[in-house]
């Protein structure tokens, strides 16, 4: 055993790595099972120690070596990252014959090699056990005839007394791991030759990192291979270790790394849209490509993790540079070496920048290398592949130098030939930092400028393309965890405490009462029962008025009155209170007015419960739930009344919801949203917050809350609100983009990219699931043409994106005809990048409109331009168009519309919008044809329940009352409500059919009874039946809940009159007819 040993200051301050070779197994000698062998153990050129002989045991099939050899690098980052790039090589001897005079004859049986990846993580031991791999030499035999055997195996132990980095170290520094993988659509000249024959050309990549604060090290791909098309790269490639020619065959793969495809919208490269794809395919499989495949793995100190960020935000592409070359390195020259094929490829490390990204790959295309575009795009002035081959170049010529003094040992014969070559890129991977280096003379660059680079040109007309792949241990900018975020949020919006157990306060007060009109009701018995008893004579003797005054007397004696009317009044607050959420007192006469009539009709209804609770036995306890609305009408009432903008009996609406369901956060948020639509901007931003307080994880509301921050400048709260929202278990576009407009407002440059492209991730992923869904429904192939006709019958060319499905027929899987191709493709092809038919900006402004939030939507529809290629689409018309019609700029939003239906004349959400602006200019006529045309397709309006009550009413304007009779009654159909039966019954009272309208009134009055119309309508039939009393009641309530329509007042006026002289002329005859009979 030996071991390298160092000085004593060295070892204080760096850390021994021990190795201990213990057991081999499965091991077959050339003489058979029984032979004597050992181990010789190095790292790269340096010898670490060789084992003692040892003796094979064939009954165990095993060989105890159990020996241990140490080194001790020094405690740099260099250091480190040899460690990472250079694994512990074992390579096993078997000895055939030992000579008497000393003389050894031997064959290398095989090589194992151990990564020391582990310890660099900060692990201070491991135990490995490793396949020994033979080397490719026909003359060993791998095995005898007919017997299989195992896997030879060494199992081999690694420790150090204490870590080689601390773990404040570990939680500062880097381990890169850099991938490249293949070049593919290559030159034309870059042929493959005939037969068998191996590429005369080596293809070598460097890419220059930082290791340092003042040093960086360049990563030097030298061992691509050049290989022919015909077939996809397989999927899950081993991924290869750098220095190869070091290794044998088997131990050229790194263990439990491989080249993992993904789908290219998933890419962070160059050539991931909709339109590459079919390059792409075509260029992976049918054309020549060249092969690396390798993983380099590298250590950045803290020192230089922090100039990587540093270098990032400098200049966020880094140069990597491509060559083709015949000859080694160091016969380039080491003055102004020329690059055969000198390619350069500009990665896009800014994504590295992003919070949480540890990763990157793609596609990066190659470009002709240009000292001018390299200082202009990188900040760069040199080339790494120039400098590598001066330092190549001298150091060959110092080794040239000391081969003539000293004779020059000679190399194993496992090691290739080419070694020297490669290990001098290797050698020089460490240069000075870029200040230390010289710049060229002006004369010099413009020199070189004037030539055009020939050979690198290829590379543009070829569009050739490498696949490269960057990741880091851990994010160079960490991303606050889910438990952050969510502490950071309930900082803001403290979350409500849980509801006890049983009914609400609003449920608590009606249940007392009831209980005290139960109360109420037993002492009128108890008192009826005292004055009069079992005499039922003396009630006989006595009118119901006298009966009521004895008991009333009776009650206000006893006392009883007086008790039971002040229990009611503390229930009736109660209901005031926590019912109704009345807490501040009225001042306007007719709010009190209002508020005490819709009080008094709540408390009769109430009652009316409570007595039918304790007089009919048939009743259900729950029969409350029977008597109300449902939840689901409460809330369509409430959108009703907010499109027709009612938005005082809108916010009643929502109020009584969130007091049905205090623990529902919906209702608080739409309430928000009427707010919103108002420009009570306080009051929404309340109802949001609540929202959150309810439900810390309520999405929409979490985004409702960021615009309302960001509208008040508040944008570190904003991006709270909408960070935690992004991180959901449901993914959203519309958190994502309004997050990047957030940033994108404070003048960020990387963050904005970021968030837009989470969001276009996950619109891609919804367009898929969509486009999949439609796959199973879609024509068979004979059909396809014949629909396609019938499309571009129906409709001109649309600038919007065309349907998915459409895609799919135009690229079917090409893997169905070649079942011997990697599924890969198959893969590719359903994960292709989906043509949007919306973008990420239009699906906001939809969330953004339905909420009513017209500033932050105007400011995304801005970016919808700035982004849009090649004109505008039709979901950008719209847009815009809902836009102008919230803000009440009717005519332009009329013009957006025209250019919608220009470009897609069947899209009926368009006709209708278009309608909702002439109808609300008084442009009746039009609106009525838009409308009649959003209804003619076979796909409704989304708004259908708006479009029928303004197309019906319409219609009653044009006196169509038939017409207006079948709309009011489809929408009776769909979405029954007041507006909907009011509709039905206005049409019939004007047909004559007052018996239908008078029943159509009675289902509207149980809707909503505070509907002032109703009311008219009810006295009007009153009028016209010939009931006054009943008329003159109905009036009253029609004027007590603010009949507004004056004509409608007159007609009921002139009603009364026809009816009251009507009735006088009846008197007067019937008066005139007797005086005749009694002369």
């Amino acid at each position: 055993m030996s071991t390298v040993c160092t000085s004593e200051e060295t070892i204080k301050t760096n850390v021994s790595i021990q190795i201990t070779a213990k057991c081999g197994r499965n091991i077959q000698g050339k003489k058979g099972d029984s032979f004597l062998s050992f181990l010789q153990v190095s790292i790269e050129e340096m010898n670490l120690g060789e084992s003692g002989k040892k003796q094979a045991n064939p009954v165990k099939h095993t060989i105890d070596y159990d020996f241990t050899c140490s080194f001790n690098p020094p405690n740099d980052a260099q250091s480190f990252s040899d460690i990472l790039q250079k694994p512990v090589t074992f390579t096993l001897v078997e000895i055939l014959h030992e000579g008497k005079k000393g003389d050894v004859k031997t064959a290398v049986l095989g090589q194992a090699v151990v990564d020391l990846f582990p310890l660099v993580q900060g692990q201070c031991s491991f135990f490995s056990t490793v396949p020994i791999n033979p080397l490719v030499n026909p003359g060993i035999k791998e095995s005898r005839p007919g017997i299989t055997r195992k896997q030879p195996t060494l199992d081999v132990y690694v420790s150090v007394s204490e870590p080689l980095l601390t773990e404040a170290e570990l939680s500062t520094c880097i381990i890169m791991k850099v991938t490249l993988e293949t070049a593919y659509s290559l030159p034309d000249t870059w042929t493959v030759p005939t037969g068998s024959g191996h590429s005369p050309f080596s293809y070598l990549a460097a890419l220059e990192i930082p290791l340092t604060a003042e040093h960086d090290q360049v990563l030097m791909f030298s061992e691509g291979h050049l290989k022919p098309g015909g077939q996809r790269e397989g999927k899950g490639r081993r991924k290869r270790r750098p220095l190869q020619t070091l290794l044998v065959p088997g131990n050229q793969f790194l263990p439990g790394s491989f080249c993992q495809p993904e789908p290219i919208d998933h890419e962070d490269g160059e050539l991931n849209d909709y339109e590459d794809l079919l390059f792409r395919d075509e260029a992976e499989i049918t054309k020549n490509r060249v092969s690396w495949d390798t993983e380099i793995r590298c250590f950045l100190d803290a020192s230089g993790a922090s100039r990587l960020k540093e270098k990032i935000t400098e200049s966020r592409l880094w140069p990597m540079e491509l060559m083709r070359t015949s000859v080694p390195l160091s016969r380039l020259g080491d003055e102004n070496p020329e690059i055969p094929f000198h390619g350069l490829i500009f990665v896009d490390m800014g994504r590295l920048l992003f919070p949480g990204v540890s990763r990157i790959r793609g596609a990066y295309t190659v470009h002709p290398f240009y000292e001018s575009e390299l200082l202009n795009k990188t900040k760069r002035k040199t080339s790494v592949l120039k400098e590598q081959a001066k330092v190549a170049t001298v150091l060959a010529k110092s080794r040239a130098s000391l081969a003539v003094a000293t004779p020059k040992k000679g190399a194993k014969s496992y090691e290739a030939s080419s070694k020297g070559v490669k290990d001098q890129s290797k050698k020089q991977s460490v240069l000075p930092s870029k200040a230390t280096i010289p710049d060229e003379t002006p004369d010099s660059a413009s020199e070189s400028e004037t030539k055009v680079n020939v050979e690198g040109n290829m590379y543009l007309e070829a569009r050739t393309y490498v696949i490269f792949e960057m990741s880091l241990n851990r994010p160079l900018l960490p991303k606050p965890s889910p438990e952050e975020l969510a502490r950071r949020v309930k900082a803001l919006i403290p979350p409500k405490p849980k509801r006890p157990p049983g009914p609400s306060r609003a449920e608590k007060a009606v249940l007392d009462f009831h209980t005290q009109v139960e109360n109420a009701v037993a002492a009128v018995s108890a008192q009826f029962t005292e004055l009069f008893g079992a005499n039922s004579k003396l009630q006989e003797s006595l009118s119901k008025e006298q009966i009521l005054a004895e008991v009333m007397g009776g009650l206000n004696v006893s006392g009883r009155y007086f008790t039971f009317k002040e229990q009611i009044k503390q229930a009736v607050i109660k209901i005031v209170r926590d019912k109704m959420q009345r807490s501040k007192p009225l001042t306007d006469p007719q709010e009190i007015k209002e508020f005490v009539s819709k009080l008094y009709v709540y408390l009769v209804d109430e009652m009316h419960v409570a007595l039918n609770k304790i007089y009919s036995s048939d009743v259900a306890e729950d029969c409350t739930d029977e008597m109300k609305l449902e939840s689901s009408q409460l809330r369509h009432f409430a959108k009703e009344a907010q499109l027709t903008g009612n938005y005082q009996q809108a916010a009643q609406y929502y109020q009584e919801l969130v007091v049905r369901h205090p623990d529902e956060p919906l209702y608080k948020f739409e309430w928000g949203s009427l707010y919103m639509l108002i420009g009570d901007y306080m009051k929404a931003k309340e109802c949001y917050y609540d929202a959150v307080s309810i439900q810390q994880t309520h999405q929409p509301s979490l985004m409702m809350c960021g615009v309302v921050a960001a509208m008040f400048e508040r944008y570190n709260e904003a991006l709270t609100f909408l960070e935690r929202a992004t991180i959901l278990e449901q993914p959203s576009v519309e958190a994502w983009t309004l997050m990047g407009l957030i940033h994108l407002s404070l003048n960020e440059t990387l963050l904005p990219e970021r968030a837009f492209l989470e969001a276009k991730k996950i619109l891609g992923e919804e367009e898929a699931n969509k486009a999949n869904v439609d796959d199973k429904t879609k024509p068979s192939e004979d059909n396809t043409e014949e629909v396609k006709a019938q499309q571009d019958e129906q409709e001109t060319d649309n600038p919007a994106p065309p349907p998915t499905a459409e895609h799919d027929l135009e690229y079917p899987d090409h893997d169905m005809d070649d079942s011997g191709e990697s599924s890969c493709h198959s893969d590719r092809m359903w994960k292709m990048p989906t043509k949007f038919t919306a973008s990420i900006f239009t699906q906001t402004v939809k969330f953004l409109l339905q909420n009513n939030a017209l500033q932050m939507a105007e400011c995304t529809l801005s970016q919808e331009v700035l982004g849009s290629k090649g004109g505008y689409t039709v979901a950008y018309y719209y847009s815009q168009a809902q836009l102008q019609l919230l803000k009440g700029d009717y005519s332009s939003a009329i013009d957006n519309l025209k250019e919608a239906l220009f470009y897609k004349s069947q899209n009926p959400d368009a006709w209708a919008l278009k309608g909702h602006c002439h109808y609300l200019q008084g442009a009746f006529t039009e609106a009525r044809e838009c409308y009649e045309w959003s209804m003619v397709f076979p796909e409704q309006p989304s708004g259908t329940h708006i479009v029928l009550l303004r197309l019906g009413a319409i219609y009653i304007l044009e006196e169509k009352f038939i017409q207006a009779k079948e709309v009011f009654l489809q929408a009776c159909e769909q979405s029954p409500s007041c507006l909907t039966w009011l509709g039905i019954a206005k049409a019939c009272y004007r047909l004559g059919e007052l018996c239908v309208a008078e029943e159509a009134l009675g289902v509207a009055t149980l809707l909503n009874s505070a509907n002032a119309e109703v009311w008219a309508y009810l006295s009007l039939i009153s009028f016209k039946s010939g009931r006054l009393e009943e008329g003159d009641e109905y009036y009253k309530n029609a004027i007590c809940f603010d009949l507004q329509d004056s004509s409608l007042i007159e007609e009921i006026s002139e009603a009364k009159h026809q009816t009251r002289m009507s009735k006088l002329a009846l008197c007067f005859n019937a008066s005139s007819q007797a005086e005749v009979e009694t002369v």
